[in-house]
């Protein structure tokens, strides 16, 4: 017997080794699977804010859908609040995507001829794992016919 114990010595110490093996690679994919949960979660997060935010700036045309065509902004304007409805409505929404979005900016165009259709156009940069933009940018278009 002591033959065989001696020949046997050690196996068990490769078993431990081979189930540590195991086990860290799984927790290791677990917490890769985790983060990109987190940062697919962060996206559509962005993206709900976005199609939000658009959908409020074509409700507050349409309130406002006799001056259709001075909502018009382009990409990069800075707007402040005047007398009329509609800047007060950009310098809002101009704010409200700045403020929700990293590195937001929202452009409109509307054609008045001949189906008075207005687009929203709102882009903002993706966030990476710490949190900070990583220069990509993506960007989310709404299209609405806004009624006589």
């Amino acid at each position: 017997m002591t033959k065989r114990l001696a020949n046997m010595s050690g196996v068990g110490l490769i078993e431990v080794l081979v189930t540590m093996l195991l086990l860290s690679t799984a927790l290791l994919t677990f917490a890769s699977l985790q983060t990109r949960s987190l940062q697919y979660n962060q996206g559509a997060y962005l993206r709900s804010q976005a199609n939000i935010l658009a959908y409020d700036m074509l409700d507050r045309i349409r309130v406002n859908k006799d001056n259709m065509s001075d909502y018009l902004i382009p990409f990069s304007s800075s707007s402040s609040p005047g007398a009329s409805l509609a800047s007060v409505d950009i310098s809002s929404w101009l704010q409200d995507i700045s403020s929700r979005l990293p590195s937001g900016e929202g452009a409109i165009t509307c054609v008045a001829v001949p189906d008075r259709i207005c687009t929203v156009t709102i882009r903002w940069g993706e966030l990476n794992s710490a949190g900070e933009t990583n220069g990509d940018t993506t960007s989310f278009e709404y299209r609405s016919r806004i009624p006589n």
